[in-house]
């Protein structure tokens, strides 16, 4: 068992929750993220002196979730979450793919620490740089990505947002514009 456990479950009123835990090999930490779905995550860190031990920790959390009743999300329950930045030249430039390096970092950061998901590719084409995330909540990660877009001073005014279930990722559906009714294209 290696990476990372992620895990979700809903409470008596609905709301999801999420715990996950890795070995942080630079620091020789376990580390165990939780909290609400959404919302800052809380971080319990654990010093291992021995790395024999992480197959133990990470055995013992996944049980430990599961005795909770948290389990994993399979990709075909998540949706698709594209962040999609107009740009001004078809292919884009090297301020164009430094810009996909810094809006990809940021999102990665903003999903993971709120249990939103995870940033699993960019491309650019089309005069458009397309982040697309999966995520477990697709009206909380909408909201991350334009708060993050906005934070990161990126162009929030160049900002489109759609989403699509993983088993139909073209049938997406625009969920922010800069353009009232405007249609959505990868």
């Amino acid at each position: 068992m290696s990476g990372i456990i992620r895990t979700y479950k809903r409470d008596d009123e609905a709301v999801l929750h999420f715990r996950e835990a890795w070995y942080d090999d630079e620091f020789k930490q376990f580390v165990i993220n939780h909290g609400v779905v959404g919302h800052q995550s809380s971080t319990d860190e654990t010093d291992v002196d021995d790395e024999s031990a992480v197959e133990g920790l990470m055995t013992a959390f996944a049980a430990q979730c599961e005795e909770d009743g948290y389990a994993e999300i399979p990709e075909t329950e998540q949706f698709w979450v594209v962040a999609q930045i107009a740009l001004k030249t078809k292919d884009g430039t090297d301020r164009d793919r430094y810009l996909e390096r810094k809006a990809k970092a940021a999102l990665t950061s903003e999903l993971a620490w709120r249990g939103l998901g995870t940033v699993d590719r960019s491309d650019i084409s089309d005069s458009k740089l397309n982040i697309f995330c999966l995520c477990p909540d697709v009206n909380k990660a909408v909201n991350a990505i334009k708060v993050c877009i906005r934070g990161e001073d990126l162009d929030f005014t160049k900002l489109s947002i759609a989403a699509a279930p993983h088993a139909e990722p073209t049938a997406f559906k625009v969920k922010h514009s800069p353009k009232t009714g405007a249609g959505f294209t990868l």
